[in-house]
């Protein structure tokens, strides 16, 4: 894979599958209800990015309750050392999910390192440049505790994995928690949402940033104007 490449013109979306109810976050990738969800993948990596290229695919589905995403990742060069709530886990191997609900609203970042450590928080904008009128706001731990994760590695990896490693991370993401900040969802089915996945690696040997929908030349994952659409199924 090259260089990022640049924001392309063409629609980028994904259907989000519904389910009856949230899947087993310990189950397999291949299991049921899982299976159902379709495959999407992270591909783009920033200009910045080095050799490294690992692989990450993502399933999400939805229900009456939220949000479950399942990423599995053929990683190397893995390492995690942030094991508390809010730690900047960006530095260690990890998956991240951007959302923003509602078009006239924030964007939440999700972010989890392959140990199941979670920073999250809820980002507004004044005006449309969010890179410079950007006002951040921490999501608190009793908010964040409602957001569910399982995952295969150890919360702590130290030294680094050299190895080719697959380590597997799922979620639930209850919608009360979108609401807190832009109220009521309303009926799921058919609406369009922006969003974005990435993967990333600040802190380990072979730093790298890797994008769903490309964010153009900047390194910068807080830019909701490169954010995919995704829409839930009717």
């Amino acid at each position: 894979m090259g260089e990022m490449q640049s924001p392309s013109e063409q629609v980028i979306q994904y259907t989000i599958r519904r389910a009856e109810h949230p899947p087993d976050l310990t189950s397999g990738w291949d299991s049921d209800p899982w299976r159902r969800g379709d495959v999407l993948a992270v591909t783009h990596f920033h200009a910045q990015s080095g050799t490294h290229r690992p692989i990450t695919r993502t399933r999400v589905l939805y229900d009456d309750k939220g949000l479950s995403l399942f990423f599995q990742v053929i990683d190397r060069y893995v390492r995690c050392l942030w094991t508390r709530y809010q730690d900047p886990v960006c530095e260690d191997s990890c998956v991240e999910f951007y959302v923003q609900p509602k078009p006239d609203r924030g964007f939440f970042n999700f972010e989890m390192n392959c140990g199941g450590t979670l920073m999250v928080s809820y980002s507004t904008a004044d005006g449309s440049d969010w890179s410079r009128n950007r006002t951040v706001a921490s999501v608190p731990f009793e908010l964040g505790r409602q957001v569910k994760i399982h995952h295969t590695l150890p919360a702590r990896v130290e030294p680094e994995l050299t190895e080719p490693t697959l380590w597997e991370l799922s979620c639930f993401i209850p919608f009360s928690l979108l609401e807190h900040y832009v109220g009521p969802l309303g009926k799921l089915h058919g609406q369009c949402w922006r969003a974005n996945f990435f993967k990333c690696g600040d802190h380990t040997s072979h730093p790298h940033w890797a994008a769903w929908s490309p964010i153009g030349p900047e390194l910068d994952f807080h830019q909701p104007r490169y954010f995919g659409t995704v829409i839930f199924e009717g």
